[in-house]
């Protein structure tokens, strides 16, 4: 456990010891130490149909949560690793009750044994998938669904009224966006970050495949919306960026079988005029031909598991030269945007675990102190405060949703230097100072020396106002730690005077 996060567990265990004959305070206490020991929460929400446990099974990289419409899919399920499988029902009477574990063609069956989704808090679903080490995924019903009572679910889900969310960030999937959109993500940002005021979503462009009709060239279309959703006020405010994905695509290509292969592969190979009708609707494609040995139940079965975007891509990727499943099966995942949507939770979820768990945490924790004080909790608030205000990943989050939502009296370019310094393009040294991969020692050098000289007389400057210069003060400190970052490795490969040049810099004075 890092350093932030063992401070932030022993303020929780000291918050036991003040609240210990207090039973439901130490409930809430104990998930919260509990919380602190996994991994990263990612929920997957949207409007109903969007597309969300597509996604989260190319997430995950098997067809394990359930797509058809039932029971289950009006349940809130936690996808978490597991050594076995195991699926168990949570129940709002506090029973746990074993289901057995079953797939059906390859995919995970949720058999719910008669409970219904009134009955059932939540599925918890333990898998041993590689990518569930990482993170634990939350498949949520669909918001704005015709079903008031799934609705209802998911917000109180995402959006509790006494207690921090459940979910460390977001990928929200949107067809368009819609005020429903906007009003439940605004709701989000507004619980999940209590006080911090941070941005922990990702708004994703679903089923981007299906953006004009279905042509080859529907991803390329989707890009440019995405873009210019990514620029809009109100969203920008409320995700991080907007990535398009067609997540039956990445699902499809995650999951490929051979056999799905060698019938891809088939229509690949026909006749160019009978391949082109065969491919001109989804009516054409699984009717009855002569164009194609593939029965009409094979036919079928392939536009289920990739759509017909997917199949005319498929067959194009086979053409130009994918000629294995394992070779289509990685270029369809790149294809299909999840590489961008997993690139963009390892840069900003995963590597913000620490202050996106203890915001939430530290936050439920001075409320219950201030709600049910007691004469011994003034080291709790006190640990509190000093932690929050030594912490800077904790500041980078309400500086980062800062320059969003309240962004202050700078010029355009200098705003966008200032997101991109605090880690709102990646987490990595280089991506926040605006250098290349491999920039030499020396041109890292002078440009921390830039950068901190520049953002140091905007703060001192008599004419920034008092907000600015608080910002343009976290500027520096984030330069200061991606200084820090860069050149300590450094001085490990090239010896002591590298750490000298790396303390002047630190320290404000001129580099060796």
């Amino acid at each position: 456990m890092s350093a932030g996060l063992s401070e932030v567990s022993r303020i929780v265990d000291d918050a036991l010891g003040v609240y210990a004959d207090d039973a439901a305070s130490v409930e809430v206490l104990e998930s919260f130490r509990a919380r602190l020991r996994e991994p990263l929460r990612l929920a997957v929400a949207g409007i109903v149909k969007a597309g969300k446990s597509t996604l989260l099974n190319a997430l995950i990289g098997e067809r394990i949560a359930p797509t058809d419409a039932g029971e289950c899919t009006r349940t809130i399920t936690w996808y978490r690793y597991g050594s076995t499988a195991r699926v168990d029902l949570r129940l709002h009477d506090g029973r746990r009750i074993s289901r057995p574990v079953r797939r059906h063609e390859g995919r995970l069956v949720l058999d719910m044994g008669g409970y219904t989704a009134e009955e059932v808090a939540w599925i918890d679903v333990a898998w041993p998938s590689e990518s569930l080490r990482s993170t634990v995924l939350i498949d949520t019903p669909g918001i704005a669904s015709l079903s008031v009572e799934n609705s209802v679910r998911s917000t109180d889900f995402f959006i509790p009224r006494d207690t921090p969310t459940a979910a460390d960030a977001i990928i929200y999937l949107l067809r368009h966006v819609h005020a429903e959109d906007l009003k439940f993500l605004e709701a989000f940002r507004d619980t999940a970050a209590g006080e911090s005021q941070t941005v922990n979503a990702l708004a994703a462009l679903s089923r981007a495949d299906e953006i004009g009709s279905g042509r080859i060239d529907s991803l390329l279309s989707a890009a440019k919306i995405a873009d210019r959703y990514r620029r809009d006020g109100e969203l920008r405010a409320l995700a991080l960026d907007v990535v398009p994905v067609a997540g039956l695509l990445a699902e499809g290509g995650r999951t490929l079988r051979e056999s799905e292969f060698i019938a891809l592969r088939h229509i690949a190979l026909m006749d160019r005029a009978a391949r082109d009708r065969l491919l001109l609707t989804v009516d054409r494609f699984t009717r009855a031909t002569d164009d194609t040995a593939l029965s009409v139940d094979v036919r079928r079965g392939l536009l289920r598991r990739f759509g017909l975007f997917g199949v005319r891509l498929a067959a194009a990727l086979i053409r130009g030269g994918a000629t294995t499943s394992s070779a289509l099966s990685d270029r369809l995942v790149q294809q299909s945007g999840l590489v961008e949507v997993q690139r963009f939770v390892d840069d900003q979820f995963r590597g913000r675990a620490f202050a996106l768990k203890a915001r939430g945490i530290l936050g439920s924790v001075e409320r219950l102190v201030r709600e049910r004080p007691r004469p011994n909790t003034a080291g709790l608030l006190a640990s509190i405060e000093r932690l929050t205000a030594q912490s800077h990943d904790l500041r980078e989050l309400s500086l980062l949703a800062e320059l969003r939502t309240a962004p202050p009296a700078l010029d355009a370019d200098t705003l966008a230097e200032a997101e991109r310094i605090v880690g709102g393009a990646g987490l990595s040294p280089v991506r926040r100072l605006g250098l290349g991969d491999d920039a030499p020692p020396s041109a890292q050098r002078e440009r921390i020396d830039h950068l901190l000289a520049h953002w140091r007389s905007l703060a001192e400057s008599p004419l920034t106002d008092r907000h600015t210069a608080d910002l343009c003060r976290g500027v520096v400190r984030s330069v200061e730690g991606a200084a820090s970052g860069l050149l300590t490795a450094d001085a490990g490969e090239a010896g002591d005077g590298r750490v000298a040049a790396s303390d002047a810099v630190l320290s404000g004075g001129p580099a060796a």
